[in-house]
């Protein structure tokens, strides 16, 4: 199933997380719920078409620092900061400094230090994923914006972790995310003086990231179930009340 794009001209990777089957029969709502990288410096015509899209929360799970440099300002929409700092190795500028201070490295250390990252944001950063949750069951909250600098990892196990409490299948889950490859124009590819094959690595979406994160969270809490009632604080009713809202 092709991911519910949104094009815009000054940046790329824009999405609708709506459409997708679930389990259960259903399918997710579309205009409920976006994805995205940190939209700044829009042109008038993008701010238009987001505009249209009736936001009423923007989540940033940028970093403070990385916000502080990059304004986002969405019209009609509260901004709800949920940082994940670059001290567990969230931020892409923290592993391409990681990567040149050690002055050798390779693909495979750039993907085990994004591995690294995949499993901090499941097992240290739930609480800011868990106030997203808060934010998706909130009154008047939605439509909502999830985003980070390039919408590819914090935002991709986001939108990885809503999509599989609402029930879509895990091939499915991994489509969504790993559509940032087809979808995203890599703006960010100037910031980074690394080795073209490191550079790749770093800017792409990858499969084992993903299933690296959602191994250690079923390892640390023993099922997907588990880890969103305990760390994320969705119990029976709440998984309910979600489904309900977010899909028909």
């Amino acid at each position: 199933m092709p991911s519910l794009s949104i094009p815009l001209q000054s940046a790329s990777n824009l999405r609708d997380l709506g459409g997708w089957p679930t389990q259960a029969g259903r399918h997710v709502r579309t205009g409920l719920v976006f994805r995205a990288p940190a939209l700044a410096r829009l042109s008038p015509e993008d701010e238009t078409a987001i505009a249209a899209l009736g936001l009423r929360t923007v989540c940033d799970l940028r970093g403070v620092q990385e916000a502080l440099h990059t304004p986002v300002t969405l019209a009609g929409a509260t901004r709800l900061p949920l940082p994940i700092e670059p001290s567990v190795g969230a931020s892409l500028r923290d592993i391409l400094r990681t990567g040149q201070d050690s002055g050798h490295t390779t693909p495979e250390d750039m993907l085990e230090l994004l591995r690294d990252a995949y499993r901090a944001y499941a097992l240290q950063s739930f609480p800011q994923y868990r106030a997203l949750f808060a934010a998706l069951l909130a009154p008047g909250a939605t439509p909502l914006l999830l985003h980070c600098s390039a919408g590819k990892d914090r935002t991709g196990f986001g939108a990885a972790l809503l999509l599989s409490a609402l029930g879509v299948a895990w091939d499915h889950v991994m489509e969504d995310y790993l559509a940032t490859n087809t979808l995203w124009r890599r703006e960010l590819a100037s910031n980074f003086d690394l080795p073209p094959a490191v550079k790749d690595v770093l800017l792409s979406a990858h499969e084992t990231l993903l299933a690296a994160a959602f191994d250690a969270l079923r390892d640390e809490y023993g099922s997907l179930d588990a880890y969103l009632e305990q760390a994320i604080g969705l119990d029976a009713a709440g998984r309910a009340k979600l489904v309900e809202r977010f899909t028909a």
